[in-house]
């Protein structure tokens, strides 16, 4: 995967039959990346019982496919379970290590951006693992989040205490007006 020519990929809503692909993606995460706390990858069982948690509960979930192979995927999540966080979601995008830096991760942001405001979000939270993770906050920052705060030495992974770094991004008119 040299190269992801924007004409070649298709982003759409998931299927089940992208778990194989979804499942190996974040392994490979759990196992080398701080974008996971976990420490033991989730079965094919547990990612289908989580893709269908996370479209059951009527967030977008979304990948993108480049010659009928899952490359990347994103999701929208709640930020929180209780009432008053209704209007406010949790990003999650995983690209292959082998399609990173290419531009894929812009798109299904923008596609995962655009897929929540057509369901009337306000407000886009994104949980960055450990402040050391400078490609993450910069790709965030770009794609126009704001460091909210940094919840030091909140996990431990990989022999050393890390933090977490919340950002924001207003999703239609944001707090500027009451929703609907």
């Amino acid at each position: 995967m040299s190269s992801l020519p924007k004409d070649q990929i298709i982003i759409r809503n998931v299927d089940g039959g992208d778990i194989v692909c979804i499942q190996e993606i974040y392994a490979d995460e759990v196992l080398h990346g701080v974008s996971s706390w976990e420490e033991t990858p989730p079965d094919h069982a547990e990612m289908l019982a989580r893709k269908n948690g996370v479209v059951g509960g009527g967030y977008p979930y979304r990948v993108a496919v480049q010659n009928d192979k899952v490359v990347g995927y994103a999701y929208a999540s709640s930020y929180r379970p209780r009432p008053g966080y209704r209007y406010t979601v949790e990003n999650s995008i995983y690209v292959h290590k082998n399609a990173r830096g290419l531009g894929l991760g812009r798109l299904l942001l923008n596609d995962l951006i655009r897929e929540c405001e057509d369901r009337g979000y306000r407000q886009m939270i994104a949980v960055i693992g450990d402040s050391e993770n400078l490609p993450s906050i910069v790709f965030h920052q770009k794609m126009g989040f704001e460091v909210s705060g940094t919840i030091k030495s909140i996990g431990f992974k990989f022999g050393r205490w890390m933090d977490s770094v919340l950002m924001q991004r207003p999703l239609n008119d944001g707090s500027n007006s009451l929703p609907e």
